[in-house]
Parts: structure tokens; sequence; C-alpha cells
């Protein structure tokens, strides 16, 4: 987090809701608002975040087929490196959701909480 003093700009409701859209076919997708921004879930797992208005979805060696290692970009200040997806790819509903697929099959189930 920066002083009070930088402008963050908080990601829009409706950019979520066009990427969780185009996405919709990888599997089952919904998203959380976490901090302002948003996190991404394709079968109950994170995949993706959403940070001023950037789609950043977790690298996988499956994501190397997607997008190479100039697009590696941390989604907020001293996270660990994202894949950023350019937004001209945005567009193309069914390269995102075989991104979103074959990520999400790398990807180990999340932890059960202890209660």
């Amino acid at each position: 987090m920066g002083s009070l003093g930088d402008i963050s700009m908080a990601t829009k409701q409706s950019t979520v809701d066009f990427l969780t859209e185009q996405m919709q076919s990888a599997g089952n997708i919904r998203s959380r608002k976490m901090f302002g921004e948003y996190a991404i879930y394709c079968d109950e797992k994170v995949v993706a975040l959403v940070c001023d208005d950037q789609l950043f979805i977790k690298p996988t060696e499956a994501g190397k087929q997607f997008l190479d290692e100039t697009h590696k970009a941390p989604p907020y200040p001293s996270a660990k490196m994202y894949l950023r997806v350019p937004e001209s790819k945005w567009d193309e509903a069914e390269w995102l959701t075989d991104f979103v697929r074959q990520t999400t099959a790398e990807l180990p189930l999340p932890k059960k909480k202890k209660r």
C-alpha cells in the first residue's frame, strides 16, 4: 500500500463482469471482491486477479503457450509475478477460455480451512 498521496485506481465491476463472461465456458467461474480488487475463481481455484482494471492470470507451465515471459508483472506492489493479459486479447473469448481452463487444470485445489 502506498501513502495517502498515492492515487490507486480500483477495478470497475463492469470490467470483472466482462472478463468473467468471456471465460465462462472454462468451468464454474465466479469473482470475489478483495480489498477493492477482485479474484477470479474457476472450479473453486483462484486462477486470476483483476487489479487496476488489468487481468493477471497465475503463471503455470500451460500458460507459457499463451503468453511469454515479457508479460510477467505483479498485480500489486510486492506481489508474486503473474501473467498480465493484454487488453487486446480480452475479446478473444475462445483464447481466454482455453488459457483459464488449462491454467486451472495445473493449479492445486485450495486447502480446506480448519473449523
